[in-house]
């Protein structure tokens, strides 16, 4: 019946029916249509609304497919089929409060999240977003985007990179997670769209668009650029900015680099 919570027995004989796993209360295995079978878990139970095709996960609940886990304190995920010994196919979970996702060895977090388990896509608002990597850490101020098949991030809303003192903000960070040259996967590359500001303890680069590249530390920047150092200016088609050592230097393309310095006594 809808709304009544699973017994030992129930759930162990739940488990044998549909996926052969989860032999106690806290834990349920079941089909999705993405890659894989899907494992919940929770503290406090599960509960399954049949009539209205859900599971309903409380405390500390955790959902792991292929690879990826989401950790939230509630999670409801929505499934399809189930009728007249149909297999369930779990296509969507949301999370709700303290969201932690975690797959290719980085971790985002958030308030909320919505897992599209078709496109294995999970999207995250909320307060503090952050997607955290071995190089680097990335925050925004309206969604991360995490795309399990294609290995990359995409952070919405003056996406932030901070390193060794230095800023790079955007209004669109993609984060690109490949294997490196030590074997290990890890953000690559990040494209930055929609304005692209770079500040250092020396100087302000400003342009539309740029490619960061994450082991050299070298971000580059084109359209419209402007170098900003106290009171001088250098305005070219690209920069190249060093975020180790916070210089940069600056390239006309086809026109030329134009300056205003203020010569001071």
């Amino acid at each position: 019946m809808a709304g009544n919570r699973f017994h030992a027995t129930l759930t162990f004989l739940f488990a044998l029916c549909f996926a052969g796993s989860g032999a106690f209360a806290q834990s349920i295995a079941t089909g999705s249509s993405g890659d894989g079978p899907i494992e919940i878990e929770a503290d406090d139970g599960i509960e399954w609304l049949r009539d209205a095709k859900r599971y309903i996960a409380r405390g500390n609940a955790t959902a792991s497919q292929g690879g990826l886990t989401v950790r939230s304190d509630t999670l409801t995920a929505f499934y399809r089929g189930g009728e007249n010994g149909e297999r369930q196919q779990i296509f969507r979970m949301d999370a709700d409060s303290n969201v932690v996702i975690t797959a290719e060895d980085a971790e985002a977090t958030g308030d909320k999240a919505v897992y599209h388990v078709d496109k294995q896509v999970a999207v995250l608002v909320g307060q503090k977003l952050q997607l955290v990597t071995s190089e680097t850490s990335i925050t925004a101020k309206e969604s991360l985007e995490f795309w399990q098949e294609r290995s990359l991030a995409v952070a919405r809303g003056d996406a932030t990179i901070v390193q060794n003192g230095n800023r790079l903000v955007a209004g669109v960070l993609t984060a690109y997670i490949r294997e490196g040259a030590d074997g290990k996967r890890a953000v690559q590359r990040i494209d930055a769209l929609e304005g692209v500001h770079i500040s250092t303890p020396d100087e302000i680069v400003r342009g539309r668009e740029g490619v960061y590249d994450v082991p050299k530390e070298i971000a580059t920047v084109c359209g419209d650029v402007k170098i900003t150092r106290g009171d001088n200016q250098l305005n070219g088609n690209c920069a190249v900015v060093d975020m180790k050592t916070g210089r940069s230097k600056i390239t006309g393309g086809n026109n030329k680099v134009k300056g205003l310095i203020i010569s001071t006594e």
